[in-house]
């Protein structure tokens, strides 16, 4: 059982789902607002949240953004906009997930499930050097050259699991299962859009690369600056 916090305005809806997911086991609690649904995350912390952009008191988009402030709380947007430009951005802001409506219960929950395994404990080891950079798992600390790196969840999550493997070609299949838990089927487009944002925080491009080398059709690889 999971405490799920739904922020939807829309009454049919949240009612439905929350329904739904009380038969499922879960216990839910829901929100019409994004302020409102902000003040529950602190106050209530819930397991997981379901929320939705199009909000009357302020975007959805606004909200993930203060919410990533004050939790690391795994958050699944659910949202009739189904634009490329909506989900990067949803992403860049801090979404673990992202569904559009319509949708179906058992593919929610499946969803739910799968951010709670990703949410949970992982596997605490020393700092891994490469180069210049270094990736501790325990202070979820990344550095170039002694500068610390400003990573998002899951840009931190993809860095190190290509620091475990330096030197190797890490599949996008292998990515996708290992990062965001989920089989591959359209997800290269989430690794790619994370390794883009990584690239550029590294001072790096897909066209000159320092850290991260692609192999087409292949996978991507960690190693250092000259190593090849």
């Amino acid at each position: 059982m999971a405490v799920i916090l739904i922020i939807e305005d829309d009454a049919g809806i949240r009612g439905a789902l929350g329904r739904a997911l009380t038969d499922r086991g879960h216990a839910v609690h829901w929100q019409p607002g994004g302020l409102s649904g902000l003040q529950s995350v602190i106050d209530d912390r819930p397991d997981v949240v379901l929320l939705d952009l199009g909000l009357p008191d302020v975007d959805g988009l606004q909200v993930l953004t203060m919410l990533r402030a004050v939790s690391e709380v795994p958050v699944i947007v659910i949202t009739a906009r189904d634009n490329d430009a909506d989900i990067v951005r949803a992403l860049d802001a801090g979404a673990d997930d992202f569904v559009t409506k319509p949708f179906g219960t058992d593919h929610l929950d499946a969803r739910i499930r799968s951010v709670l395994r990703r949410s949970g404990p992982t596997r605490v080891e020393g700092p891994i050097t490469v180069g210049g950079l270094s990736v501790d798992p325990r202070t979820r600390v990344a550095t170039l050259e002694g500068s610390p790196l400003e990573l998002s969840r899951k840009e931190f999550d993809l860095l190190l699991a290509l620091a475990q493997r330096a030197g190797e070609v890490v599949s996008k299949r292998q990515l996708l299962a290992e990062v965001w838990q989920q089989p591959y089927g359209g997800g290269d487009r989430t690794v790619d859009v994370h390794l883009s944002w990584l690239r550029r925080k590294l001072g790096e491009s897909a066209a000159a690369p320092r850290y991260l080398h692609s192999t087409r059709g292949v996978g991507v690889r960690l190693a250092a600056p000259g190593s090849d």
